[in-house]
């Protein structure tokens, strides 16, 4: 039985000697992410649900407004509580009347060829000699021409 227990010690040890130097099963996890997940990321619309809420003008869309005051409102010193109502309802109109002008302006730019043509830089240099160098110049609120009185607004902005 010694000699039994002997073989079966030899055999079990080249068993584990065997296993120690056999390939090892390799079972790796993939660390890639499925293709879905990032599809279903790069493809999201977040403007879906209303696509032109994003657009130039599209506050007036919007259910804005300023508050009202009330009875527990602060109220400036040396007003009525309808006096202050009526300056921030003032207030209000006249951001919306500046939004709504901007508005208006959306769209409109000057085109670079065009004018980089218009100015003669793509033929000739004599632009260099005019007094304002091939520069559109902008129209100033006031009138630099006649300046012997200070100055002069005609009203229009």
């Amino acid at each position: 039985t010694t000699v039994t227990m002997k073989v079966f010690a030899v055999l079990f040890s080249f068993l584990a000697v065997a296993g120690a130097f056999a390939p090892m099963q390799t079972t790796r996890s993939s660390t890639a992410l499925s293709a879905s997940f990032w599809d279903t990321i790069f493809e999201m619309d977040l403007f879906e649900p209303q696509k032109d809420q994003n657009d130039y003008g599209a506050r007036n869309k919007k259910n804005l407004s300023v508050g009202k005051v009330g009875s527990g409102s602060y109220v400036p010193d040396g007003l009525s509580l309808a006096e202050y109502q009526k300056i921030r309802d003032g207030d209000a109109a006249k951001a919306k009347a500046n939004y709504d002008r901007n508005v208006k302006k959306a769209g409109k730019f000057l085109d670079f060829t065009e004018f980089y043509t218009k100015r003669g830089t793509d033929t000739s240099s004599s632009w260099f000699k005019s007094p304002t160098r091939g520069h559109t110049m902008a129209k100033t609120k006031y009138d630099f021409q006649d300046l012997k009185d200070g100055k002069a607004y005609d009203g229009s902005a």
